[in-house]
Protein backbone atom coordinates (compact mmCIF):
# COMPACT_ATOMS: atom_id res chain seq x y z
CA UNK A 1 0.00 0.00 0.00
CA UNK A 2 1.02 3.82 -0.11
CA UNK A 3 1.74 5.78 2.78
CA UNK A 4 2.54 9.47 3.54
CA UNK A 5 5.22 9.93 6.36
CA UNK A 6 5.20 13.52 7.79
CA UNK A 7 8.37 14.01 10.09
CA UNK A 8 11.95 11.98 9.60
CA UNK A 9 13.15 11.76 12.63
CA UNK A 10 14.71 8.93 14.71
CA UNK A 11 11.68 7.00 13.96
CA UNK A 12 9.86 7.97 11.51
CA UNK A 13 12.76 7.72 9.04
CA UNK A 14 13.01 3.76 10.44
CA UNK A 15 9.36 3.26 9.99
CA UNK A 16 9.64 4.96 6.27
CA UNK A 17 12.41 2.36 5.53
CA UNK A 18 10.91 -0.65 7.33
CA UNK A 19 7.67 0.03 5.27
CA UNK A 20 9.79 0.10 1.91
CA UNK A 21 11.57 -2.77 2.62
CA UNK A 22 8.53 -4.74 2.60
CA UNK A 23 6.86 -2.97 -0.37
CA UNK A 24 4.93 -0.30 0.32
CA UNK A 25 5.60 3.11 -1.71
CA UNK A 26 5.93 6.09 1.16
CA UNK A 27 5.49 9.77 0.11
CA UNK A 28 7.53 11.71 2.75
CA UNK A 29 7.28 15.25 4.11
CA UNK A 30 10.10 17.06 6.65
CA UNK A 31 10.90 20.69 7.22
CA UNK A 32 14.67 19.60 6.73
CA UNK A 33 15.22 18.68 3.15
CA UNK A 34 18.05 16.37 3.76
CA UNK A 35 15.98 13.80 6.09
CA UNK A 36 13.81 13.81 2.63
CA UNK A 37 16.66 13.17 0.40
CA UNK A 38 18.30 10.74 2.91
CA UNK A 39 15.41 8.13 2.33
CA UNK A 40 16.57 6.90 -1.07
CA UNK A 41 13.53 5.26 -2.73
CA UNK A 42 10.81 7.54 -0.88
CA UNK A 43 8.96 10.26 -2.85
CA UNK A 44 9.78 13.54 -1.51
CA UNK A 45 7.31 16.03 -0.78
CA UNK A 46 7.79 19.83 -0.73
CA UNK A 47 5.14 20.55 1.89
CA UNK A 48 1.64 18.69 3.34
CA UNK A 49 -0.26 19.83 0.49
CA UNK A 50 2.23 18.65 -2.32
CA UNK A 51 2.15 14.86 0.13
CA UNK A 52 -1.58 15.19 0.09
CA UNK A 53 -1.41 15.72 -4.05
CA UNK A 54 0.70 12.50 -4.52
CA UNK A 55 -1.06 10.11 -2.45
CA UNK A 56 -3.70 7.77 -4.02
CA UNK A 57 -7.12 8.05 -2.11
CA UNK A 58 -8.28 6.51 0.42
CA UNK A 59 -4.95 7.87 1.87
CA UNK A 60 -3.10 7.23 4.78
CA UNK A 61 -1.11 9.80 6.38
CA UNK A 62 0.85 9.39 9.31
CA UNK A 63 2.65 12.20 11.32
CA UNK A 64 5.64 11.26 13.73
CA UNK A 65 6.48 14.39 15.06
CA UNK A 66 6.55 15.19 19.18
CA UNK A 67 3.54 15.63 21.24
CA UNK A 68 2.46 19.14 21.70
CA UNK A 69 1.30 22.13 19.19
CA UNK A 70 3.42 20.66 16.21
CA UNK A 71 1.69 17.48 16.12
CA UNK A 72 -2.15 19.58 16.77
CA UNK A 73 -1.50 22.04 13.97
CA UNK A 74 -0.50 19.38 11.79
CA UNK A 75 -3.45 17.86 12.16
CA UNK A 76 -5.49 20.69 12.21
CA UNK A 77 -3.97 21.67 8.85
CA UNK A 78 -4.09 17.83 6.56
CA UNK A 79 -7.54 17.85 8.14
CA UNK A 80 -8.47 20.87 6.07
CA UNK A 81 -6.26 19.29 3.19
CA UNK A 82 -7.33 15.79 3.74
CA UNK A 83 -11.00 13.99 1.91
CA UNK A 84 -13.95 11.71 3.21
CA UNK A 85 -12.45 8.27 4.27
CA UNK A 86 -8.74 9.17 3.84
CA UNK A 87 -7.03 8.43 7.37
CA UNK A 88 -4.53 10.58 9.45
CA UNK A 89 -2.22 8.29 11.50
CA UNK A 90 -0.54 9.98 15.12
CA UNK A 91 2.47 7.57 15.67
CA UNK A 92 3.87 9.83 18.18
CA UNK A 93 3.74 9.96 22.45
CA UNK A 94 0.32 12.26 21.98
CA UNK A 95 -1.78 12.64 25.11
CA UNK A 96 -4.80 9.91 24.81
CA UNK A 97 -7.70 12.40 25.38
CA UNK A 98 -6.53 14.50 22.54
CA UNK A 99 -6.73 11.42 20.48
CA UNK A 100 -10.48 11.55 21.53
CA UNK A 101 -11.12 15.04 20.54
CA UNK A 102 -9.38 14.53 17.16
CA UNK A 103 -10.88 11.58 16.21
CA UNK A 104 -14.53 13.57 16.46
CA UNK A 105 -13.16 16.85 14.93
CA UNK A 106 -11.99 14.89 12.00
CA UNK A 107 -14.72 12.73 11.84
CA UNK A 108 -17.04 15.34 11.23
CA UNK A 109 -15.37 15.79 7.79
CA UNK A 110 -15.46 12.04 7.24
CA UNK A 111 -11.59 11.41 7.74
CA UNK A 112 -10.39 8.24 9.42
CA UNK A 113 -8.41 8.99 12.23
CA UNK A 114 -5.45 6.30 13.93
CA UNK A 115 -3.21 6.31 17.13
CA UNK A 116 -0.64 4.34 17.15
CA UNK A 117 1.25 4.45 20.35
CA UNK A 118 5.06 3.02 18.78
CA UNK A 119 7.47 1.39 21.10
CA UNK A 120 10.77 0.72 19.12
CA UNK A 121 13.27 3.45 19.35
CA UNK A 122 16.14 3.73 17.26
CA UNK A 123 16.38 -0.37 16.97
CA UNK A 124 12.84 -0.43 15.40
CA UNK A 125 14.21 -0.30 12.16
CA UNK A 126 16.18 -3.69 12.48
CA UNK A 127 13.87 -4.92 15.54
CA UNK A 128 10.10 -4.14 14.04
CA UNK A 129 8.42 -1.41 15.76
CA UNK A 130 5.81 -2.97 18.53
CA UNK A 131 2.57 -0.93 18.25
CA UNK A 132 -0.69 -0.10 20.06
CA UNK A 133 -3.49 0.49 18.42
CA UNK A 134 -6.59 2.88 18.31
CA UNK A 135 -8.98 2.67 15.31
CA UNK A 136 -12.06 1.67 13.74
CA UNK A 137 -12.06 -1.74 12.82
CA UNK A 138 -12.22 -0.48 9.14
CA UNK A 139 -9.52 1.78 9.40
CA UNK A 140 -7.61 -1.09 11.31
CA UNK A 141 -8.35 -3.50 8.60
CA UNK A 142 -7.22 -0.98 5.87
CA UNK A 143 -3.87 -0.20 7.38
CA UNK A 144 -3.53 -3.95 8.47
CA UNK A 145 -0.71 -4.96 6.35
CA UNK A 146 0.94 -2.14 6.95
CA UNK A 147 1.18 -3.01 10.30
CA UNK A 148 2.36 -6.38 9.26
CA UNK A 149 5.21 -4.92 8.01
CA UNK A 150 6.02 -2.75 10.77
CA UNK A 151 5.64 -4.96 13.31
CA UNK A 152 8.32 -8.02 14.30
CA UNK A 153 6.46 -10.72 13.33
CA UNK A 154 9.67 -12.67 12.07
CA UNK A 155 9.58 -15.66 14.07
CA UNK A 156 12.24 -15.20 16.70
CA UNK A 157 10.10 -14.31 19.40
CA UNK A 158 9.45 -17.44 21.17
CA UNK A 159 5.94 -18.71 21.13
CA UNK A 160 3.69 -17.99 23.94
CA UNK A 161 2.30 -21.83 24.89
CA UNK A 162 -1.68 -21.71 24.23
CA UNK A 163 -0.79 -18.60 22.08
CA UNK A 164 -1.50 -18.93 18.07
CA UNK A 165 0.97 -17.28 16.61
CA UNK A 166 -0.65 -15.78 13.51
CA UNK A 167 -2.76 -13.52 15.74
CA UNK A 168 -1.18 -10.04 15.20
CA UNK A 169 -1.02 -9.43 19.03
CA UNK A 170 1.85 -12.56 18.98
CA UNK A 171 3.13 -10.81 15.87
CA UNK A 172 4.05 -7.29 17.92
CA UNK A 173 0.68 -5.09 16.99
CA UNK A 174 -2.61 -5.09 18.69
CA UNK A 175 -5.81 -3.32 17.86
CA UNK A 176 -6.66 -1.84 21.71
CA UNK A 177 -9.91 -1.02 20.75
CA UNK A 178 -11.65 2.92 20.16
CA UNK A 179 -9.13 6.44 19.27
CA UNK A 180 -7.20 6.82 22.02
CA UNK A 181 -7.23 3.65 23.47
CA UNK A 182 -4.13 2.89 21.24
CA UNK A 183 -2.14 5.99 22.81
CA UNK A 184 -3.46 5.00 26.51
CA UNK A 185 -2.01 1.63 26.28
CA UNK A 186 1.57 3.30 24.91
CA UNK A 187 1.03 5.31 28.04
CA UNK A 188 0.79 3.25 30.56
CA UNK A 189 3.74 0.91 28.89
CA UNK A 190 5.89 3.70 29.17
CA UNK A 191 4.79 4.28 32.56
CA UNK A 192 6.14 1.03 33.48
CA UNK A 193 9.04 1.77 31.70
CA UNK A 194 10.17 4.11 34.06
CA UNK A 195 9.73 1.89 36.88
CA UNK A 196 11.74 -0.93 35.18
CA UNK A 197 14.64 1.56 34.47
CA UNK A 198 14.87 2.73 38.13
CA UNK A 199 14.55 -0.11 39.42
CA UNK A 200 17.26 -1.86 37.50
CA UNK A 201 19.76 1.66 38.20
CA UNK A 202 19.15 1.88 41.91
CA UNK A 203 20.06 -2.10 41.84
CA UNK A 204 22.97 -1.34 40.25
CA UNK A 205 23.59 2.13 42.64
CA UNK A 206 23.85 -0.09 45.37
CA UNK A 207 26.61 -2.72 44.05
CA UNK A 208 28.54 -0.29 43.15
CA UNK A 209 28.30 1.52 46.77
CA UNK A 210 29.32 -1.76 48.43
CA UNK A 211 32.38 -2.86 50.38
CA UNK A 212 33.10 -5.41 47.24
CA UNK A 213 35.38 -4.58 44.47
CA UNK A 214 32.55 -5.68 42.13
CA UNK A 215 32.67 -5.85 38.18
CA UNK A 216 30.09 -4.05 37.15
CA UNK A 217 30.02 -4.89 33.45
CA UNK A 218 30.56 -8.53 33.92
CA UNK A 219 27.23 -8.90 36.43
CA UNK A 220 25.10 -6.88 34.16
CA UNK A 221 26.07 -9.62 31.39
CA UNK A 222 26.02 -12.57 33.50
CA UNK A 223 22.32 -11.10 34.36
CA UNK A 224 21.71 -11.15 30.74
CA UNK A 225 22.38 -15.10 29.95
CA UNK A 226 18.98 -17.14 31.69
CA UNK A 227 17.92 -15.13 34.97
CA UNK A 228 14.52 -13.99 35.78
CA UNK A 229 15.43 -10.57 34.99
CA UNK A 230 16.85 -11.01 31.79
CA UNK A 231 15.41 -8.13 29.19
CA UNK A 232 15.91 -5.94 26.54
CA UNK A 233 16.81 -2.49 29.48
CA UNK A 234 19.60 -4.94 30.65
CA UNK A 235 21.06 -5.46 27.57
CA UNK A 236 21.13 -1.72 27.36
CA UNK A 237 22.57 -1.66 30.54
CA UNK A 238 25.39 -4.30 29.99
CA UNK A 239 25.97 -2.46 26.91
CA UNK A 240 26.61 0.94 28.36
CA UNK A 241 28.48 -0.10 31.19
CA UNK A 242 30.78 -2.22 29.10
CA UNK A 243 31.32 1.01 27.19
CA UNK A 244 32.70 3.04 30.56
CA UNK A 245 31.79 1.16 33.43
CA UNK A 246 31.87 4.53 35.31
CA UNK A 247 29.40 6.19 32.79
CA UNK A 248 31.41 9.29 32.71
CA UNK A 249 29.64 11.01 29.55
CA UNK A 250 26.78 10.94 31.30
CA UNK A 251 25.48 14.08 33.97
CA UNK A 252 22.74 12.19 35.33
CA UNK A 253 19.60 14.67 34.85
CA UNK A 254 17.21 12.71 33.58
CA UNK A 255 14.14 14.32 31.43
CA UNK A 256 10.62 12.93 31.31
CA UNK A 257 9.23 13.29 28.24
CA UNK A 258 5.32 13.23 29.59
CA UNK A 259 3.74 9.71 29.46
CA UNK A 260 4.98 9.07 33.16
CA UNK A 261 3.07 12.01 34.12
CA UNK A 262 -0.01 11.06 32.38
CA UNK A 263 0.35 7.68 33.95
CA UNK A 264 0.29 8.86 37.15
CA UNK A 265 -2.35 11.27 36.61
CA UNK A 266 -4.36 7.96 35.00
CA UNK A 267 -3.74 6.41 38.30
CA UNK A 268 -5.14 8.77 40.18
CA UNK A 269 -8.54 9.68 38.15
CA UNK A 270 -8.99 5.92 38.50
CA UNK A 271 -8.12 5.49 42.28
CA UNK A 272 -5.11 2.82 41.56
CA UNK A 273 -2.37 2.66 43.47
CA UNK A 274 0.84 2.78 41.70
CA UNK A 275 3.73 3.46 43.98
CA UNK A 276 6.38 1.92 41.94
CA UNK A 277 5.64 3.81 39.01
CA UNK A 278 4.82 7.26 41.01
CA UNK A 279 8.26 6.58 42.73
CA UNK A 280 10.17 6.29 39.85
CA UNK A 281 8.67 9.69 38.15
CA UNK A 282 10.08 11.61 41.24
CA UNK A 283 13.20 10.29 41.33
CA UNK A 284 13.45 11.91 37.68
CA UNK A 285 12.49 15.33 39.25
CA UNK A 286 15.01 14.57 42.00
CA UNK A 287 17.72 13.96 39.53
CA UNK A 288 17.27 17.15 38.13
CA UNK A 289 19.00 18.82 41.58
CA UNK A 290 21.30 16.33 42.90
CA UNK A 291 22.82 13.35 40.35
CA UNK A 292 23.93 9.49 40.92
CA UNK A 293 25.38 6.83 39.27
CA UNK A 294 21.56 5.43 38.89
CA UNK A 295 20.41 8.58 36.87
CA UNK A 296 23.94 8.32 35.01
CA UNK A 297 22.45 4.58 34.17
CA UNK A 298 19.36 5.92 34.08
CA UNK A 299 20.17 8.80 31.08
CA UNK A 300 22.78 5.16 29.37
CA UNK A 301 19.64 3.48 29.46
CA UNK A 302 17.30 6.31 27.59
CA UNK A 303 19.87 6.80 24.77
CA UNK A 304 20.30 3.30 24.41
CA UNK A 305 16.78 2.60 23.27
CA UNK A 306 15.84 5.86 21.89
CA UNK A 307 18.80 8.25 21.88
CA UNK A 308 17.45 10.40 23.97
CA UNK A 309 20.04 13.25 24.23
CA UNK A 310 20.14 14.38 28.45
CA UNK A 311 19.25 17.35 29.84
CA UNK A 312 21.65 19.99 30.42
CA UNK A 313 21.34 21.96 33.39
CA UNK A 314 19.39 21.22 36.99
CA UNK A 315 17.32 24.63 36.62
Amino acid sequence: MQLGMVGLGRMGAGLVRRAMGGGHACVVYDKAPDAITALTGATGARDLADLVAKLERPRAVWVMLPAGEITETTIAELGKLLEKDDIVIDGGNTFYKDDIRRAAELKQRGIRYVDVGTSGGVWGLERGFCMMIGADDAAFAHLDPLFATLAPGNGTIPATPGRDQKDSAARGYIHCGASGSGHFVKMIHNGIEYGMMQAYAEGFDILKHSQFALNMPDIAEVWRRGSVIQSWLLDLTAAALTGDAELKEYSGIVADSGEGRWTVAAAIEEAVPAEVLTAALYARFRSRVKESFADKLLSAMRHGFGGHVELKDRS
